[in-house]
């Protein structure tokens, strides 16, 4: 199974920056490598850590929360049923293991609607204890709803981070946002509604984020790259308000879908 540590890719950039030092003394030049690989590490982690902890400070949004705060349909809406929510048998598409996390938190936030519809959740329930059976990641160990896992909390940031995994809560947060995204671009009014001017520019500083995570992993993690490069069209997702939001949101209809389509097969 694949693991990224920060160690490691402490290791590439340094053999890509300081592999061609001609060494007068071996020792002195083990000991300044063995520095130089330090610093680099400490810097790689500080930068990643600083993303995940801006990241883990923006509140998730209503539509998707169990919370009180939690939006609410009216007994007429929810007789209207969303058809756009993911088969929960795209579970059983999934083969590696990147693909495997991504579909994990795709399908956690659609369960969180078909709940809000009162819909049967059984098998988005099914498909998600599967698919984290087969991520085995300890990571997950403490979080009691594999469902909530696409909430990306900076414990499992830490987690993942502990278990060599950091470059695999990227997937998931990629997923989760994008098909947050798409599932606001089916029904606007009803979405957004709770919505103010803070809560808009927080859902594209989250894009943000992610496209400085995703960019920077790419170059030392080939199944990340395909994320980063589905994710890059949307940064012209800059809204500051909720109108803007709305109007960006028409204008990125398509954008939106294909970049779901690409990281959700």
């Amino acid at each position: 199974m694949k693991k990224l540590s920060i160690l490691a890719l402490a290791a590439i950039v340094f053999a890509a920056c300081g592999g061609n030092k001609s060494a007068n003394n071996a020792e002195e030049s083990d000991s300044l490598k063995s520095f130089e690989q330090e610093q680099i590490e400490a810097s790689i982690k500080m930068h990643f850590d600083s993303i995940a902890a801006e990241f883990s400070k923006i509140d998730q949004p209503s539509f998707v929360k169990e919370t009180k705060d939690g939006i609410t349909l009216t007994k007429e809406e929810k007789q209207v049923k969303p058809t756009y929510l993911l088969a929960p048998a795209i579970a059983d598409e999934a083969t590696t293991l990147a693909e495997k996390y991504r579909v994990l938190a795709a399908l956690s936030v659609d369960k969180r609607i078909a709940n809000l519809y009162e819909m049967p959740v059984e098998d988005f329930d099914k498909s998600i204890t599967k698919l984290a059976a087969d991520i085995d990641d300890p990571s997950f160990k403490d979080v009691e709803d594999k469902g909530s896992i696409f909430e990306t909390s900076s414990d499992l940031y830490e987690a993942m981070e502990k278990n060599g995994r950091i470059n695999y809560f990227w997937q998931l947060a990629s997923a989760a946002l994008v098909e947050q995204l798409y599932i606001v671009s089916q029904n606007k009014d009803k979405f957004l509604s709770t919505f103010n001017d803070e809560t808009a520019a927080n859902v594209t500083f989250r894009i943000i984020l992610i496209l400085d995570a995703t960019n920077r992993l790419s170059q030392y993690d080939p199944e990340i790259a395909p994320v980063a490069a589905a994710m890059t069209p949307l940064e012209h997702l800059n809204a500051t308000s909720v109108n803007e939001l709305k109007s960006q949101m028409d204008d990125m209809k398509a954008e939106i879908e294909a970049a779901r389509k690409a990281l959700v097969k």
